[in-house]
């Protein structure tokens, strides 16, 4: 059964007057450094010289230095920068300041299960993944609520769990509630849910009902408005009630349609074809792709960001996005 604690559960005392450093200050990295921070722990941010994040975070009141320099001065190490670059920054920056009885924690477990990372066998190794955007868990903190969180121990020289739950209930987690796992499950079932569900099985979703319904001559504004804009709708249903309640506040013409053409859709064959993904995740193929794939500059990476950029639903989508007021202006 699921082991879960609340703020109860956790002693954010464990934390103070020991030294934090947040190594990156992008969208998770703000969100742990000032939610910490106005939990009354002392902080610093780890970034690159030159870094343009720089003056952003000494803006917001936050002290800087260079990720060697915030891992140096840190008890708690929290590396928050991109996966494909934690390998290069750890061996550089962090590894030359893991003196013992260190904590070096993660947002998520891809380095250290896929062996890019090794640390040594006197600190701490923790996770405290929180279930959801960085900007979203700021805003949750500032709130006065949280976003749920993911823990794990990895290696422990006595107190890596009683740290890392203090360092949940500094960013919130723990008032929303903090599920414990393992690096393992949580790095196998993040990648799946992203690659099989959340991103790669909702995106070709969208796509392959555009395709459809414009294909038969539908109209793109008609087919984008069924497909992809209607999707938060129902999101936004499922995550208050779960699919009981999405299902009671549609029509019951949707609901009957539901059960009849969900199984036509994902059958047998997509299951099978989930379970070879979760295969390739769990064998370390996936990881050792992707590995090469930033080695080699990342071809295949940046040539299907560019085509899947110039694909009808996006540019149908980003004009009645416009009409709608909806533009965001990083997309002008």
């Amino acid at each position: 059964m699921a082991i879960m604690y609340y703020e109860k559960d956790c002693d954010l005392g464990a934390l103070k007057g020991k030294t934090i450093a947040v190594i990156g200050y992008g969208s998770q990295g703000h969100a742990h450094a000032l939610n910490a921070k106005e939990s009354g722990l002392k902080v610093i941010v780890g970034l690159y010289e030159g870094s343009p994040s720089w003056k952003r975070a000494e803006a917001a009141g936050l002290e800087v230095r260079t990720a060697a320099e915030a891992a140096a001065a840190a008890d708690f190490i929290m590396i928050l920068i991109n996966d494909e670059k934690q390998a290069k920054l750890y061996q550089e920056s962090i590894k030359p300041a893991l003196t013992p009885g260190k904590t070096l924690a993660f947002a998520h477990g891809f380095n250290i299960h896929f062996g890019q990372i090794l640390p040594p066998p006197d600190i701490n190794v923790a996770m405290i993944a929180p279930k959801g955007p960085g900007h979203t868990v700021r805003e949750q903190y500032q709130a006065g609520a949280g976003v749920p969180c993911l823990v794990a121990v990895h290696q422990d020289t006595g107190d890596a769990k009683r740290l890392a739950l203090a360092y949940a209930a500094a960013i919130g987690g723990a008032r929303a509630g903090v599920l414990e796992t393992t690096f393992k499950e949580e790095t196998e079932t993040d990648l799946f849910g992203e690659q099989a569900v959340l991103c790669g099985g909702v995106s070709a979703l969208m796509k392959a009902g555009y395709e459809v319904l414009t294909e038969a001559g539908y109209q793109p504004e008609s087919a984008y408005f069924e497909v992809m804009h209607e999707m938060k709708l129902i999101i936004d249903l499922v995550n208050r009630g779960g699919l009981s309640f999405m299902r009671y506040s549609i029509s019951d013409t949707a609901e009957y349609g539901d059960y009849v053409s969900g199984p036509k859709i994902i059958t047998e064959d997509t299951k099978n074809a989930m379970r070879q993904v979760l295969k390739e995740i769990q064998n370390g193929k996936f990881a050792k792709d992707w590995i090469s794939e930033n080695q080699a500059n990342r071809p295949f990476f940046n040539r299907m960001r560019a085509i899947e950029a110039q694909h009808p639903i996006e540019q149908v989508g980003k004009e009645l996005r416009s009409m709608m007021g909806w533009l965001k202006k990083s997309e002008k």
